[in-house]
């Protein structure tokens, strides 16, 4: 099920409960693509980044070649927040007076800790690495921090759409407002403090700026919309493992998911306890079955696959290569 998702759809997000393999599976999934002759990029949005555990490789901010055919990166948060207000400050700065250049770097260091800052900052770098990234890679594999946090941002698109909207109807009548001021004759300095500059750069040219600035971020929150709901484009994928919690939580984000326009494509059901390998691990096997039908009751439509336990860790590209076999590989435990 999971190799197929992957050969249909140019966009995977797996998404789940931490620590239930969401980045094993992402990996495992991105090499076997690459080993298909695809060119696929792997990114971790995920704060705890463990892509670079799993390779046993330095992986940072820029991407870098894990395999034949796969890159892979991994969107740092702090940074990402940086560069964003760094890009947000210098455009105001260009739209502003220059005496009020003090207040921007006053307002800019003040939005670092404001809420849904970190988010908004990661979801335009998101946009960015996807849309680049397809132009660019016949895959892009997401490797999504845990379930509440994805749920959030999967149905941040179309928020940060809506707003950067409002504020192109806001300046739009603001422009005509600041018209209408000049044709009667009148002192427009409330409009020249919110679009910036002295009349000396030219009103035009300063209103192209700020429409530039939000043109470009409402078609890029846009696309990124329209790429994650289009369902032939794009995938997600929910792993978790057969336990209760993790189970309540993927009933869960499948439903938020639902109520953003975001289809589950399907479910992988990771580390299965085997149920010949004696006693203790057949009765956790039996307590598993029962966490299944809660799932399988709750979301019947959904395709699930399911993978065993492993006895070792998966590190390195060799032990990757392995997993993918058994990808292919249908278990019933």
């Amino acid at each position: 099920m999971l190799l197929t998702l992957a050969e249909q759809h140019q966009v995977l997000f797996f998404g789940g409960k931490g620590g239930v393999g969401k980045t094993t599976l992402a990996a495992v999934t991105a090499l076997s693509q690459a080993r298909a002759g695809r060119r696929v990029l792997l990114v971790s949005t995920d704060p705890a980044h463990n892509l670079g555990h799993l390779w046993d490789r330095q992986v940072g901010p820029q991407r870098v070649r894990l395999a034949a055919g796969l890159d892979g990166l991994e969107l740092d948060p702090e940074l990402t927040v940086q560069q964003h207000l760094d890009e947000v400050g210098a455009a105001l700065r260009k739209l502003m007076p220059a005496h009020l250049a003090g207040e921007v770097d006053k307002h800019m260091a003040l939005s670092r800790d404001a809420p849904g800052m970190h988010e908004a900052a990661l979801l335009e770098r998101i946009a960015e690495t996807l849309i680049d990234g397809l132009h660019e890679y016949d895959l892009v594999v997401f490797d999504t921090a845990p379930s509440g946090h994805t749920a959030r941002l999967m149905a941040l698109p179309e928020m940060m759409a809506a707003w950067t909207e409002g504020l192109l109807q806001r300046h739009e009548r603001q422009s005509r407002f600041g018209a209408i001021l000049r044709n009667f004759g009148q002192d427009d300095s409330l409009g020249e403090s919110l679009i910036g500059g002295d009349r000396g750069e030219g009103e035009q040219t300063r209103e192209q700026r700020v429409r530039q600035i939000l043109d470009r971020r409402r078609e890029r929150f846009a696309l990124l919309r329209e790429i994650i709901g289009d369902s032939r484009r794009c995938a997600f994928v929910a792993v978790l493992a057969a336990e209760r919690l993790p189970v309540l939580e993927t009933i869960e984000l499948q439903q938020k998911l639902e109520r953003s326009g975001i289809d589950v494509a399907g479910l992988v059901v990771n580390k299965r306890s085997p149920a010949d390998a004696g006693a203790f691990l057949a009765e956790r096997h039996a307590v598993e079955e029962q966490h299944l039908t809660t799932l399988r009751e709750a979301l019947p439509t959904l395709a699930l696959q399911q993978l065993p336990l492993l006895a070792g860790d998966v590190v390195g590209e060799a032990a990757l290569d392995a997993f993918a076999e058994r990808l292919r590989q249908p278990w019933g435990g």
